[in-house]
């Protein structure tokens, strides 16, 4: 039976705060911080508790989530003089973001320097993905620290793994993330060409999405690319192209050729130069559909 406790959570975004409200609903006390006074808002009507610094959730409760948007900020909320690092509780927190390896090994030093546990916990699903708790956890770190917290994870995913040394779930999460890249592109690819074809893009969606060339990312990003709704946001085109710059590095110290991710990368630039940064990178779709001379 899932264990109720109480669970800190830094960083209440597009993705913080729909695992945050789901940890809630499965009966978990969460505390919580965000620099936005409209994603406190949101956490508070949802039943969180509200830390004025991440150091005060820290302070509070052993077992934390962190879901953070860029370096720097990952750097303040571990490290900063109201970071998580100085709190007096000997904590195990579980970072969810997408980072570069480099930096997630630089906050697991620093957390042990300080007899802290830090686990690289990615998760593998979209915003859409994370209201329904459809989330995957890559989780990483020490074995002992991964016992403690295993029990919360059901309350926020519909599976976790445990893949060993610290580092290990980002390496798989550049994996997902470049199959998700590759995926939603082709999705955008086959709905451009329907169109130029003078196809119903419903029966497209609806024929194909449980077919042999489905994927995850046609059956979720397939209506957005039907209705042309880019601004039902699961996953800003900003967002990922961070995610997609970690992985081209990530794969290029390791002289690892990645030709058909390559080829897509270019299409989520065109989607940022094109002024589509904050839409669901959906919208790639779109950008085809223009390539092709497609007017909808």
């Amino acid at each position: 039976m899932e264990k109720k406790v109480q669970v800190g959570f830094v960083g209440l975004g597009i993705m913080g705060g729909a695992i945050s409200n789901n940890l809630l609903k499965a009966g978990h006390e969460v505390i919580g911080y965000d620099v936005s006074p409209e994603a406190l808002a949101q956490f508070v009507a949802n039943g969180g508790q509200v830390a004025k610094s991440p150091l005060e959730v820290a302070n509070t409760t052993p077992y934390l989530f962190t879901s953070l948007p860029t370096e720097k900020v990952v750097r303040e909320v571990f490290t900063g003089a109201n970071g998580i690092c100085q709190s007096q509780l000997p904590n195990v927190v579980m970072e969810l973001s997408t980072m570069p390896l480099t930096l997630k090994m630089e906050m697991y030093q620093a957390m042990q320097g300080v007899n802290k546990y830090f686990m690289d916990c990615p998760v593998s699903g979209t915003g859409a993905q994370a209201i329904t708790g459809d989330l995957i956890v890559f989780a990483s770190g020490n074995k002992e620290a991964f016992e403690k917290v295993k029990e919360i994870f059901p309350g926020m995913s519909k599976s976790n793994y445990y893949l060993g040394e610290c580092g290990n779930g980002s390496k798989m999460k550049y994996l997902a993330n470049l199959l998700v890249g590759i995926h939603n592109a082709a999705a955008g690819e086959v709905f451009a060409l329907a169109s130029k074809a003078g196809m119903n893009l419903d029966d497209v969606y609806e024929v194909l999405k449980d077919s042999a060339g489905g994927s995850k990312m046609f059956a979720i990003r397939g209506p957005l690319m039907v209705n042309n709704e880019y601004d039902k946001v699961t996953a800003t085109v900003n967002t990922f192209m961070k995610d997609l710059s970690i992985i081209s590095k990530f794969a290029a110290d390791l002289n690892c050729p990645t030709p058909l991710f390559d080829t897509t990368h270019q299409l989520y630039y065109s989607s940022l130069n094109q002024g589509f940064g904050e839409d669901d990178t959906a919208v790639v779709c779109k950008v085809l559909e223009q390539m092709a001379g497609v007017k909808r």
